[in-house]
């Protein structure tokens, strides 16, 4: 999953390979990132998170989190970690709303065993499919490495990562593999999203691969820049009050 001597290019190349629909959007300045050109010093400056309490997750949760997706997104020249870029913090929120509660969620069943691309197939809200899953993770840590996730060495949590997505990790009644997509999912909405919902923080990952933001703010300069490179502050819903 993690290939440590380039782990920011990996990520960024899964985030299209996932499908995510930002992600995709961002692709031709993902691809200059990857190739090596010089991210803007914006981007490469760490962020300093503010004191945030969290609104449904459990400390415990918290740090596995934590160390999940700063696994996925370390600190490098290209950005901050996964948790200094605030995707605690946007899983936090997502989880303590109305999709974590599962308010449009069909979940009368039969919950019968589905193909992949069916799609979620348990009566689990998303808010109780994260603190089970985390549960089993950790679980598994413990009788595999002999202590919780966001304990194990970088290296232990890489590995461990790895063997999820791989689906050899033996959670009791999970599915690892499907667990991981779930926490790499969130960890690319996180990263990607408008700043607004958590994430992103300082609009990071915009920077990083020169993405101006909402593009309704700049309507009235799109026959400026028409055909022309587009080298300016990104901007996001926050910046429209």
């Amino acid at each position: 999953m993690v290939d440590q001597t380039i782990p920011r290019r990996n990520f960024l190349k899964g985030a299209g390979v996932a499908g995510t629909a930002v992600a995709a959007t961002l692709s031709s300045g993902l691809a200059a990132c990857a190739d090596g050109q010089t991210p803007s010093a914006a981007a490469a400056k760490p962020a300093t998170p503010p004191s945030e309490p969290l609104l449904t997750l459990t400390p415990g949760e918290a740090a596995f989190l934590s160390a999940v997706y700063d696994t996925f997104i370390p600190a490098d020249q290209f950005s901050p970690s996964g948790t200094d870029c605030g995707l605690v913090v946007y899983i936090d929120r997502q989880l303590a709303g109305a999709w974590g509660q599962g308010a449009r969620f069909y979940r009368m069943g039969p919950f019968l065993p589905g193909k992949p691309e069916q799609g979620y197939q348990l009566p689990l809200t998303p808010r109780e499919y994260f603190a089970n899953g985390i549960a089993a993770a950790n679980a598994w840590s413990r009788k595999t490495y002999g202590t919780p996730f966001d304990q194990l060495s970088p290296a232990d949590r890489d590995a461990a990562l790895k063997t999820m997505d791989g689906g050899k990790a033996e959670f009791v009644d999970f599915n690892s593999k499907r667990f991981l997509e779930t926490l790499y999912q969130s960890a690319m909405e996180g990263f990607f999203a408008d700043p607004i919902y958590g994430g992103n923080r300082d609009k990071v990952s915009w920077k990083m691969v020169n993405y101006p933001g909402l593009p309704a703010t700049y309507a009235t300069k799109a026959a400026e820049y028409r055909g022309k490179k587009v080298n300016l502050s990104p901007q996001s819903i926050a910046d429209l009050n």
